[in-house]
């Protein structure tokens, strides 16, 4: 498993990270201490988490993610785990935590409470990369990340990082925290898949420019990657139940994935998969990692036979030809998770 370095810290983590999502949700706890034992014995050492997980969030699981995640880190040496969690943040409707009905923000209370929940619940007193999990605009930077900066100089966080940011937020907040004297984030946590490749552009010149790694998650784009809904909606699968659901915003975001162009997308990849006798899993992940300005890819499971799948040779790179040939696909379906479904959210 290689290794990379997040941002200018002092982190060093395996180029795939474990998300943890689906624990207590789809996954109970003997299946999540086994995907999290064959994760570790693969090599992964970087364990990806939030406070408000598992979704979708409801208040009789709410935290209950960390919770497993915590009892399974006490037969682990902790300098062993790199270990990444998240405070919520506004959530802009996505997600919400329920036990603070729905009144939530970026501010000093929330920030620490959120900390100090997050430790207890993951069994530690420290907490390697602590992340927010969706962007507070209308509070001052400096004040986020001074609280931050607080919570790593008393030992309970060794770096920082934002998810699900802009280009202009990640790029206000370096210039604050230069400006102010606070600490930096040293990751960013988005959206980047072969089906939704915006990083590419201005976030990937910020990561380059300013040191910052970026984390993908939904690198499969929530399974449809996979080739699984190729022939319609599978039992089981992520977005299944949205799309048959009677809630609209839920239907939406599951279109924004699942639809024509997405699917005609990896009709086209798949070819290529085929060529290089691999899957589209690996043919996606790979691609992924292959980015400079990527420090380590977020993959997800529901079973540990999933995440065998999932995982890629460590000596698989795919050729400037299989790449260009990426990008043709990319030049005539452009953007095909980013349409018609996230103009009507």
């Amino acid at each position: 498993m290689q290794r990379r370095r997040l941002g200018s810290s002092g982190l060093v983590v395996s180029s795939i990270c474990m998300g943890t999502m689906t624990f207590g949700s789809q996954c109970d706890e003997a299946t999540s201490f086994a995907i999290l034992d064959h994760a570790f014995d693969a090599g992964i050492d970087f364990f990806d988490a939030a406070e408000l997980y598992p979704v979708p969030p409801n208040a009789e699981t709410y935290g209950e993610t960390e919770r497993i995640v915590g009892r399974w880190l006490q037969n682990k040496p902790r300098e062993a785990v790199i270990l990444a969690t998240k405070v919520t943040g506004p959530g802009h409707g996505w997600f919400t935590p329920p036990v603070r009905h729905g009144h939530t923000a970026l501010d000093r209370v929330q920030i620490v409470r959120a900390c100090e929940d997050s430790l207890r619940r993951l069994n530690t007193d420290y907490i390697d990369l602590y992340q927010t999990h969706w962007p507070d605009h209308g509070m001052p930077y400096e004040e986020v990340l001074g609280v931050l900066t607080e919570l790593r100089q008393a030992g309970k966080v060794r770096a920082i990082g934002c998810s699900n940011e802009t280009s202009w937020g990640l790029m206000k907040s370096l210039w604050a925290a230069d400006v102010h004297g606070v600490d930096r984030y040293q990751t960013v946590q988005n959206n980047f898949s072969l089906i939704n490749r915006r990083c590419e552009s201005e976030l990937a010149q910020v990561c380059r420019r300013e040191s910052v790694s970026l984390l993908p998650y939904s690198p499969l784009g929530g399974g449809v990657l996979t080739g699984k809904y190729q022939n319609g909606p599978p039992p089981g699968g992520r977005f299944t139940a949205y799309l048959n659901g009677s809630q609209q915003r839920q239907r939406l975001m599951a279109e924004r994935f699942v639809n024509q162009r997405t699917l005609q997308t990896v009709a086209r990849l798949q070819p290529l998969a085929d060529e290089l006798g691999t899957s589209l899993a690996n043919l996606a992940l790979v691609w992924s990692m292959q980015h400079d300005f990527v420090a380590s890819t977020i993959v997800g499971a529901t079973s540990v036979d999933q995440l065998k799948e999932s995982l890629p040779r460590d000596d698989f790179r795919l050729s400037s030809e299989v790449l260009a040939a990426i990008d043709q696909i990319d030049m005539e379906i452009p953007n095909p998770m980013t349409e018609d479904g996230l103009r009507r959210l």
